[in-house]
This record gives structure tokens, C-alpha cells and sequence, in this order.
């Protein structure tokens, strides 16, 4: 059996994760265009990193729900599974599905990459403080490893999910 799951938002907010644009979402609070865009980035890096450590602390006290915990386990009795989710946030990995059978499309909100050059490291240790982190590499600013409104989706994931689709196609 092959398995094709696409999620987004709403099965993190179960978790308490508000959605983007639903009643409680962050846009709704939020201009986007102050937040998450890279001349909103360039602009003002600090207010930028404010916020995506305010989200990383929310997410990290959240918790998986059952929509992850079901998902993780259907990936487990399918021959081939791919799960392709917008969400940024690590709760479907917490939840026991494994990196090999996950696209995040609009990248990982614990991972952080240079504004620069091509370093990225996963981050935990930085958001505690109120500095900007700079590229060991190359020194420029670092940021969160999102997909920014403006920006392309990575090409390396969506090669990743035309291959599953083509491959299933191929199949059949």
C-alpha cells in the first residue's frame, strides 16, 4: 500500500498551535509582511526573531496529538508513505513519524540558516537568548529556517514529493 498524507495547520492546533488564518490565527494579530518576508528580515531582524522564538517556546510546550500519533502509526503499516505537511513545527516527528517519510514544505522552525551563504544547523540553544545569531561561516545574520512569504519552496523537498507521486503513478 502507498500512502500520500498532506496536513497543514489545523492538525496542529489540537496541539495549541494557533493556525495562520483562522479565528485565533496569527495573522489576525500579525502583518505578515512584518513578520515573515525577507525584507521584513532585513528591516528588522530582531522583532523577526522575537517572534519565531515566541512560537518555538510555544511549540516545544506543546504537545502531539491524536492526528499525529494516527498518522505517525498508519506510516508504520504502509509499504510506502510520505507525508507532505506546511506546518513548520515538529509535533508529527515527536509523534514517532520518521524524517524519511515527512516533507515540511515550508521548511522547520527549529532550524537555522544563514541570510547568506548555505550553512544551517537545527538550534535549540540560541533562543534563550536576545542576540542575533550570526553564520559561524560567514558572519552574516542567521534565521529561522522558514519559507517566507515571496520565497520558492526548497527544491530538494519538492523533488522529493514529485518523485513519490511519479513513482505511484508508475506503479499503477
Amino acid at each position: 500500500m502507498r500512502v500520500l498524507v498532506v496536513t497543514g495547520a489545523g492538525v496542529s492546533a489540537e496541539s495549541g498551535i494557533p493556525t495562520f488564518r483562522g479565528r485565533d490565527g496569527y495573522w489576525r494579530n500579525f502583518d505578515p509582511a512584518k513578520l515573515a518576508t525577507p525584507e521584513a528580515f532585513a528591516r528588522d531582524p530582531e522583532l523577526v526573531w522575537q517572534w519565531y522564538r515566541e512560537r518555538r517556546e510555544r511549540i516545544r510546550a506543546a504537545q502531539p496529538n491524536a492526528a499525529h500519533h494516527a498518522i505517525a502509526k498508519f506510516a508504520g503499516h504502509a509499504d510506502e508513505f510520505l507525508l507532505v505537511t506546511q506546518n513548520v513545527d515538529d509535533l508529527h516527528a515527536r509523534a514517532g513519524l520518521p524524517n524519511e517519510k515527512m516533507v515540511q514544505i515550508h521548511g522547520d522552525i527549529f532550524v537555522t540558516r544563514c541570510s547568506r551563504c548555505h550553512f544551517s544547523r537545527l538550534d535549540y540553544e540560541h533562543d534563550h537568548e536576545n542576540v542575533l545569531p550570526t553564520c559561524p561561516e560567514c558572519n552574516a545574520l542567521m534565521r529561522p529556517g522558514v519559507v517566507w512569504f515571496g520565497e520558492q519552496l526548497p527544491w530538494s523537498e519538492a523533488q522529493r514529493i514529485e518523485i513519490f507521486f511519479l513513482e505511484g503513478l508508475a506503479m499503477s
